[in-house]
């Protein structure tokens, strides 16, 4: 096929109309990512060769953004991956059958350096068996690891240039206030943290209330509040509790909970609650501020409470909270904090209340598992 047909092609589909049916969509979606693939490339090749010069451009990435209708960032990323694709080979093969998406290369091109070049040689391919089987936030956390190990000095120093970059601005715009926060891996787990909790606090509190007002279980339409405006409330709650603490008082300790592995214990990577890869370093400063909790997975029986009691609590609690960290439906991605502790094997059919037979899951999705059966998860 010339390139001229895919004009045509296009406007096939278009007479056909738009899919609907999933099975057609996945389709689409898969070629689409492959499509890019091939523009990817293609663009590379053009940065190499120099054509947009013949225009007057001053950089592929100018005559891209005016003749794409791109803005300039968008065609910078896109021509400097063209140029990673030239020495990521396994993964534009990868990405040429499918099997991952721009988001993976872009995610090993941030990881490529001086230090970890020649390492990203002899372990692309084991990256690209992650990267086919991870979703790109997953693959990040991966990617993360493997730098830290294959990079230890430089990883310690990139933990410190975040750290670095860490900013908060507000200011006043007619009469409102307008702000923006930048903040590292570690300060921002506490921050939303308790940005969390209390948003999660006011989110209880309206729906009481609406219950008291309705006379029934209301619905998220029935609260009076978004969850925007439920979490700039909860950023005036946390100042006035502020201002309101005694000089004197206790601060409290933060509690933010750092996953290890075996692996770990041997090497050097570490991973907040949050899903955040983090340094060895930079945890150092927290070690006599902060609250260390241990949790021990292996053998199971490590974290069970009692096995016939209905409800999950205590340490069984929070070691499936701590596993799992999100809701684990394949099209969902809710915190901990927003999810409930559920039977994989119903109670109700003798399941029994163990850490193996825990997972989270939303309070959609729980209430989802009762009308019709989760699609697997990749």
């Amino acid at each position: 096929m010339k390139i001229d047909d895919l004009e045509g092609l296009v406007d096939e589909l278009f007479e056909e109309g738009p899919v609907s049916d999933t099975e057609s969509m996945e389709t689409l979606l898969r070629e689409f990512g492959r499509l890019e693939a091939y523009v990817t490339a293609s663009v590379g090749e053009f940065d190499t060769w120099g054509a947009w010069a013949l225009d007057g451009a001053r950089s592929a990435a100018a005559w891209v953004a005016t003749k794409g209708n791109l803005p300039r960032a968008v065609a910078r990323r896109l021509v400097r991956r063209g140029r990673a694709l030239d020495h990521l080979h396994r993964f534009a093969e990868a990405w040429r059958e499918g099997e991952i998406g721009a988001a993976h290369v872009d995610t090993v091109e941030r990881a490529r350096n001086p230090r970890t070049r020649c390492t990203l040689e002899d372990d692309e391919e084991m990256l690209v068996d992650h990267a086919r089987t991870l979703s790109p936030e997953d693959f990040g956390k991966a990617v993360a690891y493997w730098e830290q190990l294959a990079d230890p000095d430089g990883t310690e120093e990139s933990a410190e240039e975040r750290r670095n970059r860490r900013d908060v601005s507000l200011v006043k715009a007619g009469d409102m206030w307008l702000g923006r926060m930048t903040l590292d891996p570690i300060g921002g787990a506490i921050f939303a943290d308790e940005l969390d909790r209390l948003e999660h606090e006011l989110f209880e509190e309206e729906w009481e209330q609406a219950r008291e007002r309705l006379g029934h279980e209301p619905t998220i339409v029935d609260l009076a509040r978004t969850p925007g405006q439920r979490r700039a409330d909860a950023l005036e709650e946390m100042a006035t509790r502020s201002r309101t603490a005694p000089p004197d008082g206790i601060r409290p300790r933060p509690l933010f909970s750092v996953l290890v592995d075996f692996p770990t214990l041997c090497g050097r990577v570490c991973e907040l609650e949050q899903g955040i890869a983090v340094t060895p370093g930079s945890l150092v400063p927290w070690l006599d501020r902060a609250d260390i909790e241990r949790a021990v997975f292996e053998p199971p029986d490590r974290v069970q409470v009692s096995e016939k009691v209905r409800l999950f609590t205590g340490a069984t609690r929070r070691g499936i909270q701590l596993r799992d960290r999100e809701c684990t439906h394949p099209y969902c991605d809710r915190p901990a904090l927003d999810c409930q502790v559920d039977h994989i094997q119903p109670y109700t059919d003798g399941g029994p209340t163990t850490f193996a037979n825990g997972r989270l899951l939303c309070g959609f999705h729980n209430r989802l598992r009762n009308q019709r059966p989760p699609p697997p998860r990749r």
